[in-house]
């Protein structure tokens, strides 16, 4: 027993009125004496009632409740994907504050609380409570203990609870909500693709349905689908939440796919109400799952390991290969695609490298694209290819060796080789070579040779510069005084502004340049360049400048730099809108008339 509890005076009042109610002959009592008073005389209670008035103002001290607290479930046993409802009651005096949780969150999840303070009186006898309502879920399998709570000195009692597996409850075939998680192979090979789908089966109405994403430990997850359908088991139809995942072991042994929890809202939910009473919160857990990942087979021979369902490759150009022609550049694209694989996965193609053609390859792309058969995973490569000399050409065949994952077998996928033929004559040195690149020497001359003969070059290069830029000079100057009808018309300018956006297109660098060059020069004809370097030095734009330096990357270096494409285009861009540095009769102006 407790300490006396202090009754309030509206207690007391309840009290005293119910005790009126079953006292047998108060009413007639009372009635009796109500028809004998006169209407304006005051009724005044009979001798008997303030004797138990009196005990009770009196005694109230004495009528006190006992303290208790007392913890109860709905059920001892249950699924690891199901719930069960706890109980904390205590009776007694509750001036508010709650029992500590702390252990009992170590087995289970909390999913929902509630709290209700209660007053009741049964037979006249009345019982003053505080009741706790949580909704839990175990955290792991086995036998655990809802512990003992500890609250304004009273102690409740631990309860057992037995966790088994999801499904193997004896209610699991009518359970309403419940996840499966299903794998479309039982072995698989080391970074061969897993298709794992997760499946939310339930016959009630969920929303709020909170999702964990899959996480594997050594290999790496991918979501790749994601669909809503119904499905009939047992002749009842299930709504279907299903998640697919492509998962892709990083090393051979035992590969765990955790159990998945997902938390959703069961019932109606009213948006007019705060606190959606007529809801139960749900957690929903899968089984766990074991799968065997088998190393490389001994007797794979290709060089990289490539497990995929399919394997192909293809090629195309940017223009009709039969045109091929000397000094014009073509751009081949090869794409390889594999099915089960991701673009991170695929190695690089062979270089090309046949003599007589110069290459320029471009930045590889790469692309995964998912769907309910996991990943399709591609590598897109693009070279320029430019031919110095006329004749046959032959590019050789490209081979790929990979594994079946369906027939378990090694298989090769070839791209069978390709000819074509160049037309024109032979180019004696690159278009637009930069000025100070000469020929590297040969092995077997000595010191001396090479002294004499560097110097004998330089000489010869000098005085051919210096002839060249005379001719140039007379040259511009008598096109300067030729009549209009001889000069450049407007639409050429037009047409090598579109010769240089499609040249950008092709991501081809020689190309890039010689449109580049042939624009400025129609563009500002009194330029005395005759090559990109000293274009580039009289107007002295930046984005100019800035284009020089990538273009003479990609092509002159000995390992020619990738030539970044979007970058490119919005310099050109850029350039287009320049205005002009000076005007066409500046140099007319600044000059005395001769002749008035």
């Amino acid at each position: 027993m407790g300490a006396p509890r202090k009754w309030r005076y509206a207690e007391v009042v309840k009290v005293h009125h119910l005790w009126i109610s079953e006292c047998p002959n108060f009413g007639k009592v009372n009635g009796t004496r109500k028809r004998k008073a006169n209407d304006k005389q005051r009724i005044q209670p009979t001798w008997p009632l303030s004797p138990v008035l009196f005990l009770l103002l009196l005694g109230g001290s004495n009528l006190s409740f006992a303290s208790d607290l007392t913890a109860t479930v709905d059920r001892n046993k249950i699924g690891i994907d199901e719930t069960v409802n706890l109980r904390v009651r205590y009776s007694g005096d509750e001036n508010g504050g709650q029992p500590d949780l702390e252990q009992l969150e170590q087995d289970f999840d909390i999913l929902s609380r509630q709290q209700s303070n209660q007053y009741r009186v049964i037979n006249g006898r009345a019982e003053s409570f505080v009741e706790w309502t949580l909704t839990l879920a175990p955290k792991r399998e086995g036998k655990l203990f809802i512990p003992s709570f500890h609250y304004k000195g009273q102690v409740s009692d631990a309860i057992p609870v037995t966790v088994s597996e999801a499904g193997n409850t004896p209610d699991g075939t009518n359970r309403k909500a419940f996840l499966e998680i299903e794998l479309d192979k039982d072995k698989a090979y080391v970074q061969e693709q897993i298709l794992v789908k997760v499946r939310l089966y339930t016959t009630i109405g969920l929303h709020d349905i909170a999702t964990e994403p899959l996480q594997v430990a050594g290999a790496h997850v991918e979501k790749v689908d994601e669909q809503r359908y119904e499905r009939k088991l047992d002749g009842i139809s299930h709504a279907v939440y299903e998640l697919t995942y492509a998962v892709f072991p990083d090393s051979s042994g035992q590969l765990s796919i955790p159990a998945l929890t997902y938390v959703a809202i069961a019932g109606r939910r009213d948006p007019f109400s705060l606190f959606n009473r007529n809801s139960q919160r749900l957690r929903l857990r899968s089984q766990a799952k074991t799968i065997e990942v088998l190393p490389k087979p001994d007797s794979y021979s290709g060089i990289d390991w490539l497990p995929a369902a399919s394997l192909g490759i293809v090629q195309s150009w940017s223009q009709d290969p039969d045109t091929f022609t000397v000094g014009e550049p073509i751009t081949r694209i090869l794409t390889i695609r594999a099915e089960g694989l991701r673009a991170a996965q695929l190695p690089p193609l062979p270089k090309l490298d046949v003599e007589g053609l110069k290459t320029y390859p471009d930045q590889p792309q790469q692309e995964d694209q998912v769907g309910p058969n996991g990943v399709t995973g591609s590598r897109i490569e693009t070279t320029a290819i430019v031919a110095t000399q006329p004749g046959d050409y032959q590019l050789p065949a490209i081979t790929v060796t990979w594994w079946d994952t369906k027939s378990k077998k090694q298989r090769a996928t070839q791209l069978p080789a390709f000819r074509f033929n160049v037309s024109g004559t032979a180019a004696t040195s690159p278009q637009n070579q930069e000025p100070g690149q000469l020929p590297s020497p040969a092995s077997n001359t000595t010191s001396l040779e090479i002294q004499d003969y560097f110097w004998r070059n330089l000489a010869i290069a000098a005085i051919a510069s210096h002839l060249l830029w005379v001719i140039y000079f007379y040259r511009t100057r008598w096109n300067s005084h030729r009549p209009n009808s001889h000069q450049t018309p407007r639409n050429t300018a037009a047409q090598r502004e579109s010769a240089l956006r499609r040249a950008v297109d092709s991501g081809t660098p020689l190309y890039i340049q010689k449109a580049l060059l042939d624009w400025i020069h129609v563009r500002w004809p009194q330029l005395r360049g005759s090559n990109l370097t000293e274009s580039t030095q009289q107007l002295a734009f930046e984005e100019l400048e800035e284009l020089h330096g990538l273009l003479s990357a990609a092509i002159y270096q000995e390992q020619p730099r990738p030539l970044n494409q979007q970058k490119v285009k919005v310099l050109v861009e850029r350039l287009l809108e320049k205005q002009l540095p000076f005007s066409e009769s500046t140099e007319e102006e600044s000059l005395p008339k001769l002749f008035t």
